[in-house]
């Protein structure tokens, strides 16, 4: 099939490799690091990971799915999926394919492929895959006076953060709202800091990462949620995430917190298992965005003041991919947050180009990064059909009328994408003993492999497995609510078999 070059060993290259191999090509990773796993490498020039990190995903989504993680406990630490990460590539004979400490110097079209040049020469290849990982490069807003701030541990990112130590005994000003900040600043409010303050812009709703014995990623990203955000009122999609989310955890002002936004997307969601009730226990403080620093004075837009003596940003990341050329720069119209991309992946005029875990999404990454990793190379290949150059300028357009708007999306959402476009998403009419499962249980990778290109024979008893692991879906008798839902969704849809399905539940 041809060889292929892949931009990055974290996990988006390593199941990329696993699935072109697969498909007869010839990958070879450029790895700039000495250790594959991205992120989970834990080396400090690329991954953001600090030492007592655990997965914000629980045990059944934080895998591929011919290679479950295994038993354990729910949420596991970052050290396991390092470990897993890598008996994984050593499995699928990606392993030896990866050039460690070889950096990417550009990355560049020719009249007959692509040439990757890097520290030790050049290489020609006739495809390329960008994934080099969308999280590494931290932005920092802009605060008037923070250049001026004099606390003793100065401030920084998040993405730095690794020791707990640094700050004992220190006042410690939290700057965002989402994952990262909270479990931070629960991590400092636990671990001896002096005082925890959280400042951000707006309140988001915020999730635990599981709720009476459940895995919360069980519940919110499901398929119904899918169906749910293609078909009902938004208003009406906002109220049912609200509905999950608030039955889990609560709402912020239970805890003396700010109030949320009573609309939920205009508040946004966030997760964190202890965040609120240290906020309860009076262990971390809220404060409204941040006015101005002066020395080791932080002034906030309520006109409170507050001195610090260390300020950590937990504001996102801009896109930093410096292997680019100018010329593919300029096609994909990239900036700090945008690229023009059909689903992410491909450009109408760059064939034989792919991108892979470059979107910004809530959730975890590994089950819609596989899918993805699935449909580059089953369409290279031939094994499905590839998308047509007027898709690949539709999407292009209907991409670029979004530019401005949030680029943050959903792990439900982004995974069936790649599902559908792989032609894997399960067939709820030839499974009706999975149509719980399937529609109100979690993505698990498992369920990907049941129908189209290259299933596994026991996907479906492992999917039933997965979905009942943590109580999520335990039996195939559909919930009074989940039968109201469907049944307003089926009317919506105009969908016969989201019908049958209600009738036969109700019978």
């Amino acid at each position: 099939m041809g060889n292929v070059g892949i931009i990055g060993a974290g996990p988006a290259g390593i199941a990329a490799a696993r699935y072109l191999i697969s498909e007869g090509f010839e990958p070879v990773l450029f790895e700039a690091t000495g250790a594959i796993g991205g992120q989970w490498s834990g080396n400090p020039e690329i991954s953001g990971i600090w030492p007592g990190l655990r997965t914000n995903t629980s045990r059944v989504l934080t895998a591929f799915s011919d290679m479950p993680l295994g038993p354990g406990v729910v949420h596991p630490p970052n050290q396991e999926l390092r470990e897993y990460l890598e008996r994984y590539a050593d499995h699928f004979g990606v392993t030896k394919r990866v050039r460690l400490n070889t950096p990417v110097l550009e990355v560049r079209q020719s009249d007959t492929g692509w040439i990757i040049e890097h520290a030790g020469g050049e290489q020609h290849v006739e495809r390329v895959l960008i994934a080099a990982g969308r999280f590494h490069h931290p932005q920092i807003p802009d605060v008037t006076g923070l250049d001026s701030f004099a606390g003793s541990e100065g401030f920084d990112s998040t993405y730095n953060y690794n020791d707990p130590e640094q700050f004992r005994d220190k006042r410690v000003l939290i700057a965002g709202c989402g994952v990262s900040a909270l479990e931070i600043a629960s991590d400092l409010a636990m671990l001896g800091a002096a005082c925890v303050v959280v400042t951000h812009r707006r309140q988001r709703y915020v999730l635990p990462k599981y709720a009476q014995g459940v895995a919360s990623d069980h519940r919110i990203f499901t398929r119904y949620g899918v169906f749910a955000n293609e078909s009902l009122p938004l208003e009406e999609v906002g109220r049912q995430l609200k509905e999950i989310v608030v039955e889990a955890g609560g709402t912020p002002g239970q805890y003396g917190a700010p109030d949320a936004d009573e609309e939920f997307f205009k508040a946004s969601v966030t997760l964190s298992q202890y965040y609120l009730p240290l906020v309860g226990e009076g262990r971390i403080h809220v404060r409204p965005w941040i006015d101005r620093v002066d020395g080791e004075t932080v002034r906030f837009t309520d006109g409170s003041e507050a001195s610090f003596d260390a300020i950590l940003f937990g504001t996102g990341f801009e896109i930093d991919l410096p292997m680019l050329s100018d010329a593919i720069r300029s096609t994909i119209d990239l900036d700090e947050q945008h690229m023009d991309l059909y689903r992410h992946t491909f450009h109408p005029n760059l064939p034989g180009l792919a991108f892979l875990g470059m979107w910004d999404q809530s959730g975890g990454y590994l089950v819609p990064i596989e899918l993805q990793a699935r449909w580059v190379a089953y369409a290279w290949s031939g094994a499905i059909p590839a998308p047509t150059q007027a898709e690949l300028v539709d999407g292009i357009a209907a991409y670029r009328a979004q530019r401005g708007q949030s680029q943050k999306t959903r792990m439900n959402l982004v995974a069936l994408e790649f599902a559908r476009a792989a032609g894997v998403e399960p067939d709820l009419a030839r499974h009706p003993e999975l149509a719980r499962a399937l529609l109100f249980g979690p993505l698990a990778p498992s369920s990907f492999r049941i129908d189209g290109h290259d299933p596994l024979p026991d996907a479906a008893e492992r999917f039933v497995a997965d979905a009942a692991m943590y109580g999520a879906i335990t039996t195939e008798t559909f919930s009074p609510r989940e039968l109201v839902y469907l049944g307003q969704l089926a009317e919506a849809r105009d969908d016969d078999t989201l019908r049958a399905i209600v009738t036969a539940a109700q019978a």
